[in-house]
């Protein structure tokens, strides 16, 4: 290219805003002239690619003579974050000034971090960007090598990953330097949903609070463990994962994307096969659970969509953090609103949570004596608001395991036998509510479909009414007990809520008895 000549060149990469990736078209334009402007609102990371561009362009032996030139992100009114527009634009000057050949620029997008040596660094949001990249007709994605197989599930896309700089430029040019990844989708999704490291065969005793977590699980409830320190409530809450229905393709697909816009995917990660189990600790921020941040990043609550998110301690964390879990557990999706941004994610998610019974941790200990002061236990309590308890349908006390019983126990029931029967429970909630969009279990229920399809029977409906004055149970705990009786009752495969059923749905309302903490 000589001195005078100008040249412009376009080629395309994208932008992640939420699960959504927006195509954004990176031209370069050179003239005569020294001056370097890059437009279209980039920020600092964009900005600085610059420096990252020029020297790994440098070490990997290409030398630019200085030109004016001016590079261009369009659409110049969509704010363009992070470092995932290297490649592209170290691609579109090596274009400008006939280093590389752009004929497959039309067809192709490109995202990836240059290191200074040239090497590519892996990006978040390659899964979302490949999505859109096939529906919008692109024949080709380049991406760095650990990303090349969450991009790769995307069928119709031939998807490349790339270690170096060059191995792109050496594939651009005609040179065989690179291969499509392939990925068996359905084969390596299928071979790894059963690959669990923990299971209730491990568990002794504790028969009860297993099938309060069967329970759960067949009907999608929350659920609340209350007991001492050491009685094995997080280590069942950690099998809970293991007895849950298997996630569909669908399911995985939308889980995928999320941890994909987190960067949380390992290189040999394709598809997520397993239900998440997200537990953060108790100093967790309200960003940090909920999302947002000044560059967006997904929370927990959007991590554990479709799996659980487990809260150990939770009286320990901060009240306006458990607040704000109050509006995604109802609507099972969180909308993040920032001045840069407005993202609405999916968080449909289990919550598990345990706690101690008060602040010694041994109320109702069987052998150990509680050394709290009276009025103590309801203070610590009241660490959790109504509304927020309102939301869990299950309240458990967890008892220790005598070690005489400890010892002599067999092994607990596998959690393959407990998962069958959660999934045949599942299947009937899934055929009840076929027709009803956006309900998918009895957790989901509204007050028609109650009134529909968890009616109890005359001898129930007796036992529930006593056991409102009885336990002077609240109003909001009525509509909670039949729903978990409704699950019960799918359990064993009744079309009817019968008294059995009542009965133990109300043993499952714990807290709200009458007396409990005084």
């Amino acid at each position: 290219m000589t001195d005078t000549a100008t040249r412009l060149v376009k080629l395309s990469c994208a932008a992640v805003n939420g699960l959504e990736a927006t195509p954004v078209s990176i031209e370069v334009s050179t003239t005569t002239g020294k001056d370097f402007f890059m437009v279209g609102l980039p920020d600092s990371a964009v900005r600085e690619s610059r420096t990252r561009v020029q020297s790994a362009l440098s070490h990997t032996g290409f030398r630019l003579a200085l030109r004016h030139t001016v590079v261009n992100f369009a659409p110049a009114d969509l704010r363009k974050e992070g470092t995932a527009y290297d490649l592209p634009l170290a691609l579109g000057l090596l274009g400008a000034y006939d280093l590389v050949r752009t004929d497959h620029f039309a067809r192709s997008m490109f995202l990836g971090e240059l290191g200074l040596d040239g090497s590519l660094r892996p990006v978040r949001g390659a899964l979302p960007v490949a999505i859109m990249a096939r529906r919008l007709g692109y024949e080709t994605l380049i991406v760095p090598k650990a990303n090349a197989r969450e991009a790769a599930v995307v069928d119709r896309l031939d998807v490349y990953g790339a270690e170096r700089l060059t191995d792109v430029v050496d594939f651009l040019n005609g040179r065989p330097a690179l291969s499509p990844t392939r990925v068996d989708t359905r084969a390596e999704f299928y071979a790894h949903q059963e690959q669990f490291a923990w299971d209730f065969a491990d568990v002794r005793g504790q028969e009860n609070v297993k099938r309060a977590l069967e329970v759960a699980a067949a009907g999608g409830h929350n659920i609340l463990l209350v007991g001492s320190p050491g009685c094995g409530k997080s280590m069942m809450a950690k099998r809970l994962p293991s007895i849950l229905p298997p996630l569909t393709l669908a399911e995985s697909l939308e889980t995928t994307q999320i941890h994909s816009v987190a960067g949380r995917l390992s290189a040999d990660t394709s598809l997520i096969a397993q239900r998440p189990f997200r537990a953060p600790h108790h100093t967790i921020s309200d960003v940090a659970l909920i999302g947002g941040g000044a560059h967006f990043q997904p929370g927990e609550i959007s991590l554990a969509h479709n799996g659980v998110l487990f809260l150990d301690e939770l009286p320990e964390f901060s009240r306006s953090a458990l607040e704000t879990l109050r509006q995604p557990l109802e609507d099972r999706v969180v909308t993040v609103s920032r001045a840069k941004y407005n993202v609405e994610l999916p968080c449909s998610f289990m919550l598990v949570a345990s706690m101690n019974p008060c602040p010694c941790g041994y109320y109702n200990h069987p052998t150990h004596a509680c050394s709290c002061l009276p009025g103590q236990i309801k203070r610590y309590l009241s660490k959790i608001s109504g509304p927020l308890l309102d939301r869990i349908d299950i309240q458990v006390e967890v008892t220790p395991v005598p070690f005489a019983d400890l010892a002599d126990a067999a092994p607990g029931e596998p959690s393959a036998a407990i998962r069958a029967r959660v999934v045949r429970a599942r299947q009937i909630q899934a055929d009840r509510y076929a027709s009803c969009p956006g309900i998918h279990c009895n957790a989901q229920m509204d007050a028609r479909l109650l009134r529909t399809y968890a009616q109890p029977d005359a001898d129930a409906a007796e036992v529930l009414r006593r056991a409102m004055t009885h336990y002077d149970l609240s109003a909001r705990a009525y509509d909670r007990i039949l729903k978990v009786a409704r699950t019960i009752a799918d359990l064993d495969g009744s079309p009817a809520i019968e008294r059995r059923h009542v009965v133990e749905a109300v043993g499952y309302r714990r807290l709200d008895q009458a007396g409990w903490g005084e």
